[in-house]
């Protein structure tokens, strides 16, 4: 069967969406993570740019004149 994606407007009818599943022994997974998908692929693709070496690394005594703040 395909999957569906119900997003519930609140706590309430999480639960009442809950109780219908498990009485109609429907399987479901809750995404925990409390982060936009987008958000989150972004970080990782960031965190494995900073894995490759692909970073510009400065030093704190020159982060002013780095930022074009003097």
């Amino acid at each position: 069967m395909t999957p569906v994606i119900i997003h519930p407007k609140d706590q309430k009818q999480w639960h009442a969406l809950k109780i219908i599943f498990e009485a109609m022994d429907v399987p479901f997974e809750q995404d925990e993570s409390p982060y936009n998908p987008d958000f989150v692929a972004r970080i990782r693709r960031s965190e494995e740019q900073i894995n490759a070496g692909k970073v510009t690394r400065v030093e704190k005594a020159d982060l002013q004149s780095f930022l074009g703040l003097e």
